[in-house]
């Protein structure tokens, strides 16, 4: 999807690139689009010149932002870059330091949370993109190692960079990974790092990693049995997470709209020694965490689903966030609109983070109490939605990766916004909710759930209730209707609300989740019920 890529976009293998890169967050039409644009408009003047400044016109609409502006919530924040047109994509909180990777300058820029702001941002020594009015280079992860020094990710030039913090110097290492977009260190202090466009998880040993080459890099190959009859050209790596405590690595491999699996690496043993084969409805699992007590939290990027991967039971438990916010489109959500939740990240307090790349949210879910609290992004271009013309507002931020610090700071990149934002996760809610914990109810039948909103603040909002039962969110043939649909609680009240919950009669029998609570245009907390179809 990257400029240098629009050229190709009516092959066959091209497409299929197209389709992979779509699963990662990147719509590869539009960047086609603007070379596309380019050539087909008549010119009586140089044609040449004119498509060139037609094609960078466009790409700067596009990718660049408004060009200043920004937005702010109770709980969300935003900051403009400092260079023009920055397309931010990798971030990383360290310490007191926020680092992020500028994808169509190629520089690394630092921000300062000690008070002082913007610090510098640094010329990455090779970054073709930056020679290119329409070109980037997608760098989607960046991680610091124990020293301080900052690793970020090259797609364009096949290669992971590491900046030495001490001497302001970077070193580039050409990995045999093709995209690499997923990385994380070991105990050791040594990499693993998956690619968008490979099959197989990578090691690094830093001791023997050197400038400008593949040397210490080993291709630990994944079984994709699983896979058979699949177009290989569509199978892709999702991301990694380390377990430490278990010497144990885990990988998502994926072929988009057809099949997920998860893979569990035991370094100790040098093998794969399991193989999970996901649920028909999960084919896009990409973001990785381990929460508390081991339990692997995954989140598909095809869908609204988040889910538990229990490595001692098997056990997978589905999910969802809110159903996508009618603010996107400027007015109704269309019926397969998803919230596509993304990376995902354990901050200290135990909690997991994520980003609604569709959905255009920053999300916290608590894995005990199971509880989504989701602070809504401010900014929205209508250029990456479904806008109608009138709409004021519409549209999404393209929040694309986030970070979580040593103390709860959230950070997130916006990419075509030219944008950083933050979430205050110290500000304490004006509400919270609790729940039926679980029901039983038959396929015809109805059952309640009562919900209880608890206000410390003044609340004024609306009732939420989005379930597993289908891929965005929805109730399917089911139904559910709350006894009030708009809720008023004074500072210090509580209020309960009835929630009437219709089974469909067609509705298979199992386990499902709703996830129930209230919101305002700001944030939401919703927690989950379990609900049990017989």
């Amino acid at each position: 999807m990257a400029g240098s890529r629009k050229g190709r976009a009516s092959s066959s293998s091209s497409s299929k690139k197209i389709i992979v890169y779509a699963i990662i967050g990147i719509v590869a039409v539009a960047a086609v689009s603007v070379s596309m644009l380019a050539r087909s408009q008549p010119s009586t003047t140089d044609p040449q010149k004119e498509s060139r400044n037609r094609a960078i016109e466009q790409f700067q609409t596009r990718f660049c932002g408004d060009g200043g502006q920004t937005d702010s919530t109770q709980y969300t924040s935003e900051l403009v870059l400092p260079s023009e047109c920055e397309m931010p994509l990798a971030v990383e909180v360290d310490g007191e330091t926020v680092w992020y990777v500028s994808t169509k300058h190629g520089t690394l820029g630092s921000y300062s949370l000690a008070g002082s702001g913007f610090e510098k941002e640094y010329a990455i020594p090779s970054w073709p993109a930056r020679s290119s009015p329409t070109a980037f280079s997608m760098s989607w992860a960046a991680k610091a190692d124990d020293s301080g020094n900052i690793w970020f990710t090259d797609e364009r030039q096949n290669a992971i960079w590491r900046f030495n913090k001490s001497t302001e110097t970077f070193d580039a290492f050409r990995v045999p990974a093709n995209l690499p977009a997923s990385m994380d260190f070991d105990s050791q202090g040594n990499i693993y790092f998956v690619g968008v466009q490979s099959k197989s998880l990578f090691f690094g040993n830093v001791s023997e990693m050197k400038n400008g080459t593949s040397d210490g890099i080993t291709e630990i190959p994944l079984p994709l049995d699983g896979f058979s009859g699949i177009d290989k050209d569509l199978i892709t790596s999702g991301s990694l997470v380390i377990d430490d405590t278990n010497n144990d690595v885990w990988v998502s491999i994926l072929a988009f709209q057809q099949k997920g699996q998860l893979f569990r690496y035991d370094v100790d043993a040098g093998q794969v020694d399991r193989t999970v084969d996901l649920p028909a409805d999960i084919t896009s699992p990409v973001g990785m965490a381990l929460d508390n007590s081991g339990s692997l939290w995954v989140t598909d990027h095809g869908t609204n689903v988040f889910f538990r991967y229990d490595p001692a039971s098997g056990e997978i438990t589905k999910f969802v966030t809110s159903v996508a916010s009618p603010r996107i489109y400027g007015g109704t959500a269309p019926s397969n609109a998803y919230t596509l939740p993304y990376w995902i990240e354990r901050a200290p307090d135990g909690s997991l983070w994520f980003n609604e790349h569709t959905g255009n949210k920053i999300a916290q879910f608590d894995p005990q109490e199971l509880t989504l609290v989701e602070y809504w992004i401010p900014s929205q271009n209508r250029l990456w939605a479904l806008c109608p013309d009138d709409a004021k507002n519409c549209g999404v931020a393209n929040a694309l990766q986030l970070s979580v610090g040593p103390d709860n700071q959230v950070w997130f990149t916006e990419w075509t916004e030219n944008k950083m934002g933050t979430v205050d996760a110290d500000k304490q809610l004006p509400f919270s909710v609790d729940a039926t914990e679980e029901i039983t109810v038959a396929r015809g039948d109805s059952a309640e759930i009562r919900v209880t909103v608890n206000a410390s603040g003044d609340f004024n909002g609306r009732m939420i209730a989005a379930g597993t039962f289908t891929p965005n969110a929805g109730l399917g043939n089911s139904s559910g209707i709350f006894s009030e649909e708009s809720v008023s609680v004074g500072a210090g009240s509580s209020k309960q609300v009835s929630y009437t919950f219709t089974a469909a009669e067609d509705l298979a029998a199992g386990q499902y989740i709703i996830m129930i609570g209230a919101g305002n245009d700001d944030v939401s907390y919703t927690k989950a019920v379990r609900v049990n179809i017989v």
